[in-house]
């Protein structure tokens, strides 16, 4: 009897960074459209993200992360990266973020990914709650995040200074009840 890989949904497949993810997170990394959500002020070089990548093994336990590329399933082609951070399992909680590349947006696979990562966080690193910081402007990403019934509960004043402004930043909150 074949089981079910937790980390895969209808369209997506969730993985650990492969080294031959290189290329792909060099190409994102350095997109500075993606900066502002990033909180990357400078890029990165091929060297530094090839040692990442060698480190990449580390377990969320240890790293107080998790970086996972996210594939389309029929394809197997990069189209993003999800991430857990501020892993705190004391407390039993961590922040989510996700990034998919403008060609593949808005067709499902963040809704998708998203909606497989709540899955894998509620069950398995049995977490009671995952929360986000999303910035007032980004109407993309708190439409995603309400989507899997993540709830707004507080706003964070001045918080992210981009392009000589400062914009709030909101955060939203999914608790495992």
């Amino acid at each position: 009897m074949m089981t079910k890989n937790l980390l895969t949904g209808n369209n997506v497949k969730l993985r650990a960074l492969e080294p031959e993810d290189l290329e792909f997170l060099y190409k994102i990394e350095n997109n500075e459209s993606f900066w502002e959500v990033s909180h990357t002020q400078t890029p990165f070089s091929k060297y530094i993200l090839k040692q990442y990548l060698e480190n990449a093994h580390l377990d969320i336990f240890e790293a107080k992360q998790l970086r996972l590329l996210i594939e389309e399933k029929s394809t197997g082609k990069q189209i993003g990266m999800i991430d857990l951070f501020d892993f705190n399992p004391q407390h039993k909680r961590a922040g989510v973020g996700i990034l998919i590349h403008p060609d593949y947006q808005q067709k499902g696979f963040a809704l998708e990914s998203l909606s497989v990562l709540i899955t894998y966080c509620f069950s398995h690193l049995n977490l009671h709650q995952l929360y986000a910081n999303i910035t007032v402007d980004n109407e993309k990403s708190i439409a995603l995040f309400q989507k899997n019934n993540f709830k707004k509960v507080g706003v964070k004043k001045d918080w992210i200074f981009y392009n000589g402004k400062f914009k709030d930043e909101l955060l939203f909150q999914l608790i495992n009840a």
